[in-house]
């Protein structure tokens, strides 16, 4: 059975390569791990290797072109394998074989339908399974292609599937809150115009189902009431298409969901007078008297005392454990806190906002501490480094890439600002608004996660003054913010006076960096935050 070979990812952001030479010629016998081909990318010559015995069928590309990852690259008969009338390609070069032929025997369909595994392709560097956060589609359902099909959950963000084609969902393989492997199936859809609609009499199947209807009484059995006509027909915009494609009446079809919501398979059964007795739960219904449901008495709710619930830990939050167990299991953390008075740069941030607003750019005090942070880190290194496991090594980064710690939906996670050192405090600013937004839906790219050399908690946008927050390895130092106070301080004259006050706290790696390192650093970040006008002067 001929089977396609897909390109896998072959480095980080590499898209496309250069077909070199093929090692094979179509008709040939080859074996696993036999190299087929040399590619080029823009970083290295690759040698892509057989992952299968068999025949080579079909060579995609000739020598010198373009091939694409996550494209066929070759087909090939596979050794062993019973040729089928219902072929259809391997669409993963290190997918599971038996969960594929399974699938494959499946798809033998009676009208010649093309139904096709959708492999979950990788999500991101090192991830091998991810899990079913929900999925925003329904058996039977029609999906159009780049729908979002379901949202994934990794141990670094969530990310949304879509679809490669237009067709209709057959079989989802997994429950919501189970774990999917990469380069396994997914789901299975049927590809649009490759299946016959049946020939349906509407109006007969109506009178049908209404006659079968009144030949029995209401409600003989439990399974009898698992249905109800809802007069406001409950229903996606996929089951409404085919209600319409059929020119069926969803206010008289029996809707098997909650509240009485309508699918595909209830507008079949409608068609074909499966339909059972039913309770119609409109407003317009029948008096309660005539209703065998709402004439049966409520169940008795019993309070439990003493439950317990279990739940496993995934997903970013089993990644944050690990990180922090990693982290204060090898760093040695001390803390530094101090104040800042903010006063005069709340004020610049006031008398610019608006005219940056009207420009689209939203102008937080958060780029003013990450710019200064940067211009502190020029003539401070230490803080911008990493150390080596056995602490024999201290790298020092040219980029200043400064995360955010951000409470997203699905637990923290930190993005982090590119090259900070060479940014204005306007590209910060745009850049931060955009990396904030997408990581509180989880949906933060995995390149933004990767790279950081220095970490901003802002604890105290939720409330508290003062943290011992925990480094983000293999990073030496972070800060958490805490919340401004307006409190009482003397000024020069030794009168009291209101200040915008904010407290400070920092954690290093005490391995590389002392105290009164950390101390005239933040001297040096804080004169940058009280003084605005030393800052825009160190910026030029």
């Amino acid at each position: 059975m001929a089977k396609d070979f897909i390109l896998p990812d072959i480095g980080e952001g590499i898209v496309e390569c250069e077909v070199v030479e093929w090692l094979v010629q179509e008709g040939d016998t080859v074996s696993e791990d036999q190299p087929i081909c040399d590619v080029m990318t823009d970083k290295a010559l690759v040698q892509i290797p057989a992952v299968h015995d068999g025949v080579i069928t079909t060579l995609y590309y000739q020598k010198g072109e373009i091939a694409k990852v996550h494209a066929p690259l070759f087909a090939m008969d596979v050794a062993g394998e019973v040729a089928s009338n219902d072929q259809k390609p391997d669409t993963s070069s290190s997918a599971d074989t038996n969960n594929i032929e399974q699938s494959t025997q499946a798809n033998s369909l009676q009208n010649n339908e093309q139904v096709e595994d959708f492999i979950l392709p990788d999500i991101g560097e090192g991830i091998v399974e991810c899990e079913i956060v929900d999925w925003l589609v329904a058996e039977g359902d029609e999906i159009e292609e780049d729908q979002a099909v379901c949202d994934v959950m990794t141990d670094k963000a969530l990310v949304q599937i879509p679809a490669k084609y237009t067709g209709t969902v057959q079989k989802l393989y997994y429950q919501k809150g189970e774990i999917a492997k990469v380069h396994s199936p997914l789901f299975q859809m049927t590809i649009a115009g490759s299946a016959q609609k049946p020939s349906v009499d509407v109006n007969e199947a109506v009178v049908k189902a209404q006659s079968k209807a009144a030949e029995k009484p209401l409600a003989t059995n439990a399974k009898q009431a698992d249905k109800v006509i809802n007069k406001k027909a409950v229903a996606s915009p996929a089951v409404r298409r085919k209600a319409r494609e059929l020119d069926v009446d969803l206010t008289c079809v029996p809707g098997s969901g909650k509240n009485g919501r309508i699918y595909k398979q209830d507008i079949e059964e409608f068609i074909k007078g499966e339909v059972p007795n039913t309770i119609d739960t409109s407003p317009l219904n029948s008096a309660p008297e005539n209703n065998t449901a709402q004439n049966k008495a409520p169940a008795l709710k019993h309070s439990q005392v003493g439950g317990t619930r279990v739940e496993p830990i995934k997903g970013i939050k089993a990644a944050m454990a690990k990180q922090m167990v990693a982290s204060v299991s090898t760093i040695p953390h001390f803390t530094f806190s101090d104040e800042i008075d903010l006063t005069e740069l709340i004020s610049l941030r006031g008398s610019l906002k608006e005219q940056y607003k009207a420009q689209g750019v939203k102008l937080t005090m958060m780029p003013f501490f990450i710019k200064a942070l940067s211009l502190a880190m020029k003539e401070y290194p230490v803080l911008n480094s990493k150390v080596n496991d056995d602490c024999s090594e201290i790298t020092y980064y040219d980029d200043h890439n400064i995360g955010i710690a951000v409470d997203s939906k699905i637990g923290l996670l930190v993005p982090n600002i590119k090259s900070c050192q060479s940014k204005s405090i306007v590209d910060v600013a745009n850049n931060l608004t955009n990396l904030t937004n997408a990581a509180r839906e989880g949906r933060v790219a995995p390149d933004d996660l990767k790279g950081g050399t220095i970490s901003i908690s802002n604890i105290g946008a939720i409330g508290g003054t003062i943290a011992t927050p925990i480094i983000n390895k293999p990073e030496v130092a972070i800060v958490a913010l805490g919340k401004l106070q307006h409190l009482p301080r003397f000024d020069e004259s030794g009168q009291v006076v209101s200040r915008a006050i904010m407290q400070v706290s920092w954690s290093g790696d005490h391995r590389v960096i002392d105290g009164g390192t950390i101390a005239r650093f933040n001297n040096l970040w804080k004169s940058y935050l009280e003084n605005p006008s030393a800052m825009m002067m160190a910026m030029s």
